[in-house]
């Protein structure tokens, strides 16, 4: 950054905590920033948002290794988290002196386990392993991570262990990759976007992308299968599961282009602008849904969560830092929300 950009950047915090909510230290309400995108500069309002947190080295305090998780359902670029996203965090870390590394499991992609309309799940390695390195290549991640110089990991496969789930309402052990195991601090970087079953998939719901498809099938259809046992999204609880199970300490919504309506892939594109990031992922989601217009309570995953022994029940207890919400605030089109065993028979029923 150079110091025209600087001088930027710092006009912009200062305008930010002139006009925002920015509270005692002394006050212990978890902390989530919003910070508007200004002329396409995605670099400086991720920057600006980890800044109003306290900074990076205060986000990373004890911890060497991050690993950083955007939301790459499937190699459509109009449903996944941008790259300029990871690389501004990519490049905070790694100038803070962290190990930085992407890892994600995508969902489906044509030629692989998607063959004209229909969408198969598979635990085939052969048919995963291309299909995640496919999906890399097509959105820009791997030239992303080449220039970059930090490696990519399938989520999917390579060295699994099991980790345990104290309280799991849907699991009580699950599977995830080594290096989720390992890693200091999981950064999860979803797109903002509605969800027909969730209902909105922010920072804990992109944690889907982290259940090995090698154990719990493309699509996640076992995943989702057991999760029904529990509650009707087939989602939200097991979620929470891996939430647990899992060393989430930062979320950072790309909010640059939002979806409305059906998403998480059929949905409409709304220009939000906006990145939301807090340490809290209750906190962080409960305030990036609430800029989408929901109320906590129509979000199963937050009920969940609250179920768990999980903070915040509410948007009252929680710092806002930045933009205020009713300046921000957009009321996006709700999605057609279906139980997972209602559409269980006809999408991703067949194994390839």
């Amino acid at each position: 950054m150079d110091a025209h950009d600087r001088n930027r950047r710092e006009f912009l915090l200062t305008g930010i905590a002139l006009s925002g909510t920015v509270l005692s230290a002394a006050v212990r309400k978890p902390v989530v920033s919003v910070v508007r995108i200004k002329n396409d500069r995605v670099d400086m309002a991720v920057e600006a948002a980890i800044d109003l947190l306290g900074g990076i080295k205060r986000v990373t305090k004890g911890k060497d290794t991050v690993m950083l998780k955007p939301n790459l359902v499937s190699p459509q670029p109009t449903a996944t988290t941008k790259p300029a996203v990871i690389r501004a965090l990519a490049e905070l870390m790694k100038r803070a002196g962290k190990e930085v590394s992407i890892g994600e499991g995508s969902a489906a992609a044509p030629k692989f386990n998607v063959v004209g309309q229909e969408i198969f799940r598979t635990r085939k390695r052969e048919l995963l392993d291309p299909m995640q390195q496919y999906v890399y290549e097509q959105l820009g991640y791997a030239e992303l991570a080449r220039t970059l110089r930090v490696p990519l990991v399938n989520l999917h496969s390579g060295e699994l262990v099991s980790v345990k789930v104290p309280g799991g309402f849907v699991f009580q052990e699950l599977t995830i990759h080594k290096s989720l195991a390992d890693v200091d601090l999981l950064c999860s970087v979803p797109m903002m976007k509605t969800h027909q079953l969730a209902t909105v998939t922010l920072g804990m719901k992109n944690l889907v992308g982290v259940f090995p498809g090698t154990i719990y099938q493309s699509v996640r259809g076992h995943m989702h299968d057991a999760g029904a046992k529990v509650e009707a999204t087939g989602s939200s609880a097991v979620v929470v599961d891996m939430v647990r199970a899992n060393k989430l300490g930062l979320v950072v919504v790309d909010g640059s282009m939002a979806m409305e309506g059906n998403g998480p892939s059929d949905g409409q594109l709304v220009k939000m602008d906006v990145i939301v990031a807090g340490t809290n992922p209750v906190a962080t989601d409960m305030v990036a849904a609430n800029l989408m217009g929901f109320e906590p309570g129509e979000i199963p995953t937050f009920a969940w969560a609250n179920k768990a022994g999980m903070k915040p029940g509410a948007i009252d207890e929680i710092e806002v830092r930045g933009e205020r919400l009713e300046n921000v605030r957009r009321s996006f089109r709700k999605p057609q929300v279906f139980a997972w065993n209602s559409i269980r028979a006809f999408w991703g029923a067949r194994e390839i």
